[in-house]
């Protein structure tokens, strides 16, 4: 079991670099299974779901190389399965892009029901059935299984979601490129990351319209090509690092970003009384007076994102004043309060509204993490609290932060990973 543990109090200084964007990259690699030849993707995360992917592609039969540490080679030329290995598709959530680009490919798709965090009951794939059956697809579900057949291929068709679903959208676009005819998918999500796929898709041949906005239309092609793609800036990594500024205190500059895509975190830290300052491809962050309560709400891009969240509630946990956190997302996605309650936060929980009341400081505490935002929402508590915090459940972190531990200690974080050995069993000496 890896550990980490913070000594916090202590502000933070200097400069760091944002990586690739986990939501994109863990899109755009299973769309590298669509492509007729060598795609080269650059600015790849160095991250635990980016490497179980890979090793999903390369059981199935691609050639991988990687170049270096962020970029990687992979031709999938010569796949001709589209049955995925089980045990690793449930370790991750992204694992249903499969399912649409099984079915662009090939027509038909056997893919283990994805896995990853669970922080608010099981998250429901509906609306990607919807759409497939939609496209001409038969779509069974048993014994964990998702199995889809169309006896030949997808057939373009409008698509309505009832609701707006990052997952939905990328999976249906993912579907719809290979397709016959024309997909329009009305009710899109806009997030950045669902731009960067077809931005990938498109520079592969396929032909992608309205990516961003709330119709995409999707006209199939025959057949993608190889090319080269570099990944967008992680706009969740650059949020919980402008959260974490906000909660030490301190000043750093948060490199390789894409200011647009934080403009509604940028938005609420100023209300809390940090200043934010865009210089192109970096943001300034510095807080050196006290917090100020605020109100939030999660909403679809470009709403405040539920994957800052957790985040941003623990910051305000400091704030002078009592503030409101909403989820408008998911149905339950304040678990990791019962952690920060151990640390004396004080927060009340009613249906999907956190009622924050500030407290002067936050005590260190032993945690442990739930799910990914979580799990960096309490690297962060710790990071603003007295005294010594031990994070468990580090698993779920490095899920989707590369080298965390590294980037906050180049910052001047007190924090380490450390490795501890689980415990042997006790085996009683026998009596008599």
């Amino acid at each position: 079991m890896t550990k980490y543990i913070i000594n916090g109090g202590r502000p933070l200084h200097g400069e760091v670099e944002i990586s690739g964007a986990k939501n994109a990259a863990v899109a755009i690699i299973p769309a590298a299974l669509m492509v007729d030849g060598v795609c080269r993707i650059e600015n790849l995360p160095q991250i635990s779901d980016v490497s179980t992917l890979l090793s999903i592609l390369r059981e199935m039969g691609a050639d991988i190389r990687l170049i270096n540490k962020r970029t990687v080679d992979i031709d999938c030329t010569h796949i001709g399965t589209s049955r995925a290995t089980f045990d690793m598709m449930r370790r991750i959530r992204a694992s249903y892009y499969l399912i649409g680009a099984l079915l662009g490919r090939f027509g038909n798709a056997d893919v283990a029901m994805p896995g990853g965090c669970n922080f608010g009951g099981v998250r429901p794939i509906d609306q990607h059935i919807k759409g497939f059956t939609a496209m001409g697809a038969k779509i069974g579900i048993k014994n964990g299984i998702v199995s889809a057949e169309t006896g030949g291929r997808l057939r373009g068709a409008p698509i309505y979601l009832d609701v707006v679903t990052v997952g939905a959208t990328i999976n249906l676009m993912l579907g719809a490129a290979l397709a016959e005819g024309m997909t329009y998918i009305e009710n899109a999500a806009r997030e950045p990351h669902i731009v960067d796929l077809a931005n990938f898709l498109n520079s592969m041949g396929a032909d992608i319209r309205g990516a961003g906005t709330n119709m995409i239309k999707v006209r199939g092609v025959r057949r993608l090509t190889g090319g080269f793609y570099s990944i967008i800036p992680d706009q969740i990594e650059a949020g919980t690092f402008m959260a974490a500024v906000a909660g030490t205190g301190g000043h750093v500059i948060i490199k390789d970003v894409i200011p647009k895509h934080l403009e509604s975190i940028s938005g609420k830290l100023r209300e809390m009384g940090v200043m934010v300052r865009n210089l192109g491809d970096s943001v300034i962050v510095q807080r050196s007076g006290p917090l100020l309560k605020t109100n939030i709400k999660t909403m679809p891009y470009p709403g405040f994102p539920t994957d800052l969240q957790p985040q941003i509630s623990t910051v305000l946990c400091l704030a002078d004043g009592t503030s409101t956190v909403t989820e408008g997302v998911w149905d339950n996605r304040f678990k990791y309060v019962d952690e920060l309650a151990k640390m004396g936060s004080s927060i009340r929980v009613t249906g999907r509204t956190a009622i924050i009341e500030g407290i002067q400081n936050l005590t260190g505490a032993p945690l442990k993490a739930g799910d990914l935002r979580a799990g960096a929402a309490l690297v962060i508590a710790g990071l603003c609290g007295r005294g010594e915090t031990i994070v468990e459940g580090v698993n779920y972190i490095e899920r989707g932060y590369e080298k965390m531990v590294d980037k906050l200690s180049s910052l001047g974080a007190d924090i380490k990973s450390v490795f501890v050995p689980d415990e042997p069993m006790y085996s009683r000496r026998n009596a008599g």
